[in-house]
């Protein structure tokens, strides 16, 4: 198979096409002909030799999400076939033509949807409501605050966030992602480079933040938040040591919390596969809830996907396809 290898830590260069061995198939696994992949910041992490690939997966070869179809099948899986449309979440592999993948990860593709949208979704999709919805527990009537709302991870926030009745909220760093966020949904977009995100929400009610950027938006969120708040974490872009107040945090009894999806064993995933499947799928076969799709690019410009993520310009995903 053709997949997009990693050379060597390093800029998006690095990355080049080689050719390698299909991936070895376990009993309940399902091989993918991998028509598409989605492209997210762990695996710029990756590439930088910042986020190490779990035991089991080639480190050579990013990519956590694809879709495509199934061409092979281990002698114990029992709920696909070979020619199903599916996209799933995959520990690593994703940039290739063909991904080996637990059958208990995968999810069907609407017929609403193309590959490349498909393709979109499982990263996301796993993230946000694991995050959001069972870590934060959001419910209807809340007030959710998104921190950088317009790419993979924000945009799916704020659509599934105003989908179950949140009200939400964002900050962004541009006028044209602001008016991105509000089309998503978005009550109140907050420009972090003109206004402190902090003094234009005092007033509001905020129950639960998603954060990825930590460092000073810290103990900000921390002085945001109501009592009972919940308070999560995904990432730490501005630093990953902070101080904490701990009075504050015992006066509001705010939850702080946080996660990787990568490293989490095959049960878990499973478990929240099936939530997924339940409660968001509906959602995504009648249309409510859209993949939005910045840029989509062959596999052969991967290095190219991976500097649109790095340039901060993104207005949802991009995706390879192959």
């Amino acid at each position: 198979m053709k997949a997009v290898v990693i050379t060597q830590s390093g800029g998006p260069e690095v990355l080049h096409v080689e050719e390698l061995e299909q991936p070895p198939m376990g009993d309940l696994d399902v091989l993918i002909a991998v028509k598409a992949a989605g492209v997210n910041r762990p695996d710029v992490f990756q590439r930088k030799g910042n986020y190490p690939a779990p035991a089991g997966v080639d480190p050579r070869i990013p990519g956590l999400e694809v879709a495509g179809v199934i061409v092979a099948k281990g002698p114990l899986v029992d709920r696909w076939n070979i020619g199903d449309p599916v996209c799933a979440l995959v520990a690593g592999g994703g940039y290739a033509n063909y991904v080996s993948v637990y059958e208990g990860h995968c999810l069907p593709i609407p017929p609403n949807l193309t590959f490349e949208a498909a393709a979109a979704l499982p990263e996301t999709v796993f993230t946000v409501w694991d995050n959001v919805f069972r870590r934060g527990k959001l419910q209807a009537g809340e007030h959710f605050l998104v921190h950088g709302g317009a790419g993979g991870i924000g945009s799916t926030a704020i659509q599934l966030g105003v989908l179950f009745g949140a009200e939400v909220y964002t900050t962004v760093s541009s006028e044209e992602k602001g008016l991105f966020c509000q089309s998503l949904g978005a009550s109140k977009v907050i420009n972090y480079k003109r206004e402190d995100f902090q003094q234009v929400l005092a007033d509001l009610r905020v129950d639960v933040i998603l954060d990825s950027i930590g460092g000073a938006y810290f103990e900000k969120n921390i002085d945001l938040l109501n009592p009972d708040g919940h308070l999560v974490y995904i990432n730490a872009m501005q630093g990953a040591k902070v101080e904490l107040n701990l009075l504050k945090l015992m006066q509001k009894r705010i939850t702080l919390t946080g996660s990787t999806l990568r490293a989490r064993d095959r049960q878990f995933k499973e478990v929240l596969r099936n939530e997924i499947l339940a409660k968001v799928w509906p959602k995504i076969v009648t249309g409510d809830f859209k993949p939005v799709l910045f840029r989509v690019l062959p596999f052969e410009e991967a290095p190219e996907a991976h500097r649109l993520m790095e340039d901060s310009t993104l207005l949802g995903k991009v995706v390879l396809t192959f």
